[in-house]
């Protein structure tokens, strides 16, 4: 498996025009959850990183990034789908928390497997570029969609979940094309 760059750096943009576009909305689908879980959240979350990382040496290369990758981001199309068909109530509060948590396990093992599977320097800084770039968007275009779009903070988060899902199946799209088999 080799990384197509061309098709990655998009993927790069719009994951993270993803994250800067639904930073806002955790505040508003967690608001049901008692504090005391966002405590266990971080126990689970940080025993999960623990045992990820005792697996570095099986999981750090490109098609366990490519598996693992792809399970992280269609994880995140369920738990959006899974919002937009029971919002807020607190088993899709409790859902959504516990979705970002296995997501965020996967975190520091996608860095430091990106680093490894990128490799140059030029390339990285196109990959870190292209991040922050989406991400900026991102923020971006969700102050200007909490202005634009009226109602409630519940419809308007609602409401932006209907981009999100947009946005989340080009990212998987994009994902895989980044990915080409070794011929």
């Amino acid at each position: 498996m080799r990384l197509d760059l061309h098709h990655y750096l998009y993927y790069k943009f719009f994951n993270s025009l993803f994250t800067g576009l639904s930073v806002g909305t955790i505040f508003v689908i967690y608001e049901p959850l008692e504090p005391s879980i966002y405590s266990l959240g971080g126990i689970v979350l940080a025993i999960g990183m623990l045992v990820i990382a005792k697996f570095y040496d099986v999981l750090l290369n490109i098609k366990r990034y490519f598996q693992i990758g792809l399970l992280v981001e269609l994880v995140i199309l369920v738990l959006i789908t899974v919002f937009l068909l029971h919002p807020y109530t607190y088993m899709t509060a409790l859902f959504v928390y516990a979705g970002y948590q296995l997501t965020f396990m996967f975190g520091a093992y996608l860095v430091r497997a990106e680093t490894l599977i990128v490799k140059k320097a030029l390339f990285l800084t196109k990959v870190d570029v292209a991040k922050q770039i989406g991400y900026l968007g991102g923020m971006v275009g969700s102050y200007l969609f909490y202005k634009i779009v009226q109602g409630s903070k519940q419809q308007q988060v609602y409401d932006l979940h209907f981009l999100l899902l947009l946005i989340e199946i080009v990212i998987i799209w994009l994902f895989i094309k980044s990915f080409k088999r070794k011929r």
